[in-house]
């Protein structure tokens, strides 16, 4: 872990929610539209500037972005689109494949009992789908081991959110995160009490909890009473990435960096505009965020409702502006805010024209088609398997490509599965469970003359020889 010194001070943020000024608006004295968005390309620009916050009750943690806002920025952006929230569920199940199991062939009855009363006690089902979807949003998962009062059994295995989980500073010397918050931290501020979790040590959790219980143990022995009494610890399962001190940033971040994610919304609203009055889109006004959080602070407003009666009054100023520019070519000054490399300047508003005689009849199919591919490219999901490509006369894959699609699709999970793998791994050597291992099958279709619609498939090398094909 780096140690790279971390400011202390967190910059205003606008309130508990992502400010998105996606709306469309008549033109006054025209008949035409301008569609007023929110400048996606800022959502990552600030992803590892970050800064320590404290809690009401004393605890410091890293704040996810600069404004702490980050995971929840996301989980906004994602919700407004249906193809990016239908890939993302569809990534989540496939790496979900035909579920978590502890298989038990060639453990002892005893064992076998054991296990089945953890598993009962901890349903796999609820957990590992929940992993699945943190890793696929936010490439990392937090998950809780709670042993017993003697501290020599595994007891409760919990997932933790990733969206209200936050790091703790790391250790100057060792630069190890020891620590992990969990809280609301979308409303911090409403919260009674904020959980802290000792994190095992991320580069070799297993040994950091042998050491934990060999030094209990050598306490008990040796004072005869227990002096660590703790019996939770939290571990981090993460997607090793290129660039990433303390959260790391998924891949589909090029989505938001990109044009294609306002492409995408920009047609939708364009095709409600024309079905509504044949009223086109001309104008398309790019908002920053920072435009508003600037403004919201300057002006020392946090209520969420006067936020919204202050951005709508900006925003007829905005329209009135296109009016000017329709009668005598009035010139819109907007802010700039610098680059965070401190070389360049943005334009906080930017102002785009569009022919709207291009699309004359309100045919955006092609278009559509278009930005929803790079959605799903982005996604790593072929258009076909969600079915998500729009239009009448449509390309379609035949069901034997589809079968190798999927199949393909589930076999690009075993990273994350060799990943989510090593917190089973920890407890079923920590309980001492002989002949007992981790695994996720995934789900092969197949074809007709095989009599069945699918199959489980495993990479375990406990086939049988009707099944060493797989």
């Amino acid at each position: 872990m780096s140690k790279t010194k971390i400011p202390r001070s967190a910059p205003f943020h606008s309130g508990s929610y992502y400010i998105d000024s996606f709306s469309v608006h008549l033109v006054p004295r025209t008949n035409v539209r301008a569609a007023i968005i929110t400048k996606t390309t800022t959502v990552f620009r600030e992803a590892n500037n970050l800064n320590i916050n404290t809690t009401h009750d004393g605890k410091q943690y890293v704040t996810w972005g600069a404004d702490d806002m980050l995971p929840y920025n996301l989980i906004d952006l994602i919700e407004k689109d249906e193809t990016l929230s239908t890939c993302q569920i569809f990534n989540a199940e496939v790496c979900y494949g035909s579920g978590l199991k502890y298989c038990t062939e060639g453990a002892s009855p005893a064992v076998k009992s054991e296990v089945e009363d953890f598993l009962l006690d901890n349903p796999m089902p609820d957990y590992f789908l929940g992993v699945c979807q943190d890793f696929k949003h936010y490439n990392f998962a937090v998950s809780v081991i709670i042993l017993n009062e003697d501290g020599d059994k595994i007891v409760e295995l919990h997932r933790k959110p990733a969206c209200y989980c936050r790091f703790c500073p790391a250790d100057e010397k060792t630069g190890r995160i020891t620590k992990v918050l969990f809280a609301p931290f979308r409303n911090l501020s409403q919260c009674d009490s904020v959980e802290e979790l000792e994190l095992l040590d991320p580069r070799s959790p297993w040994k950091d909890l042998q050491q934990r219980m060999a030094l209990r143990a050598t306490r008990e022995n040796s004072a005869g009473e227990n002096k660590t009494k703790t019996r939770k610890f939290a571990i981090l399962s993460r997607f090793p990435g290129v660039d990433s001190m303390y959260y790391p940033i998924p891949h589909y971040a090029a989505l938001f960096k990109g044009s294609w994610y306002n492409i995408k919304r920009l047609i939708g609203e364009a095709k409600m505009a024309k079905l509504k009055n044949a009223a086109p889109i001309k104008y398309v006004i790019e908002v920053s965020p920072r435009y508003w959080d600037n403004l919201f602070a300057k002006l020392h407003i946090v209520d969420h409702k006067k936020q919204e009666e202050l951005m709508n009054e900006k925003k007829q100023e905005m329209l009135e502006f296109l009016t000017n520019v329709e009668n005598t070519g009035s010139v819109l000054f907007t802010p700039k805010s610098i680059s965070l490399d401190g070389k360049g300047e943005t334009a906080d508003i930017t102002v785009t024209s569009i022919d709207s005689k291009t699309k004359e009849g309100g045919d955006w199919e092609s278009d559509i088609a278009e930005a929803v591919n790079m959605v799903c490219f982005t996604m790593r999901v072929h258009s076909n398997l969600v079915g998500s490509v729009p239009g009448k006369a449509q390309t379609n894959n035949s069901g034997s490509d589809k079968r190798e699609l999927y199949t393909i699709a589930q076999a690009l999970q075993k990273p994350y599965h060799d990943i989510l793998f090593l917190v089973h791994q920890i407890i079923i050597k920590f309980n001492r469970w002989k002949g007992v291992h981790v695994d996720c099958p995934f789900i092969q279709l197949t074809t007709l003359d095989e009599h069945s619609d699918a199959r489980e498939v495993t990479t375990k090398n406990v086939a049988k020889p009707d099944e060493s094909d797989s």
